[in-house]
């Protein structure tokens, strides 16, 4: 809990002002939510899933535009970085690249057997990485919840040891929302014994250097400020 309120803290040091003026216009009664700015822009496509060598671990980046490479260039996004990142540790890896702008975390849900089925083998290891936009357009934690819950089963019952990068609430959602969002996943984490990055964005929300002009999404040095970070847990989450 207290680990909980740190990130938090450091959520709202970092006062991501952009991110907030997106939320408030996204939950505002007056007009319903304008469709989400990551879908107009799918710069990184998901990757096709090409066969890995045989003694390559097989990484699935599951997640929305923080993990599709939105509006940035060919090779630049989540997967391709943090492959080479687990290459220069001397980890044979391929990861594939099936980030989608825009995705809540219902619309993960509908297409993760679709994934899954269509890569060429059982993947060593699944990122998970949605929700965000859940808040962007204020849904029910409670819907998170079951659609995460609904992913991470098929994991489990699949055999695919999963790594939760979580999201938190921006403080402008008040705090009944963060108490019903923000445990989402280090609970989720715990009952389905996933591995948790407990923010994705930590460290480049409320970069300016780290980020594109909307304030939300990282640029080149952020997605390498992220990958800093995340490959460790990624690298320990694929030995035995």
């Amino acid at each position: 809990m207290e680990k909980e309120r740190s990130l938090a803290g450091r959520f709202l040091q970092y006062g991501a002002l952009t991110l907030i003026v997106h939320l408030a216009a996204a939950c505002s009664d007056k007009a319903p939510p304008p469709p989400p700015p990551e879908r107009t822009v799918e710069a990184n496509p998901p990757a096709r899933p090409d066969a890995p060598a045989a003694d390559a671990k097989l990484v699935l980046a599951f997640g929305d535009s923080l993990y599709a490479g939105y509006n940035l260039d060919q090779g630049k996004g989540l997967a391709p970085i943090l492959e080479r990142a687990l290459v220069r540790r001397g980890i044979k890896a391929r990861v594939v690249n099936a980030g989608v702008s825009g995705d809540t975390s219902a619309a993960g849900r509908a297409r993760l057997a679709f994934t899954l089925d269509g890569l060429p083998r059982k993947p060593d290891l699944m990122l998970l990485g949605l929700g965000g936009n859940d808040m962007l357009r204020g849904l029910e934690p409670k819907e998170t919840r079951a659609n995460m819950e609904a992913i991470l089963t098929e994991a489990q019952k699949r055999g695919i040891s999963v790594v939760m990068t979580g999201m938190i609430a921006s403080p402008n959602m008040g705090p009944d929302y963060a108490a019903a969002f923000n445990p989402i996943y280090p609970e989720l984490a715990r009952r389905y014994g996933a591995t948790l990055y407990p923010f994705m964005l930590d460290g480049v929300i409320g970069n300016r250097a780290l980020l594109l002009p909307d304030g939300i999404h990282p640029n080149d040095a952020g997605v390498e400020k992220i990958v800093a970070r995340l490959e460790p847990v990624v690298e320990r989450a694929l030995k035995p």
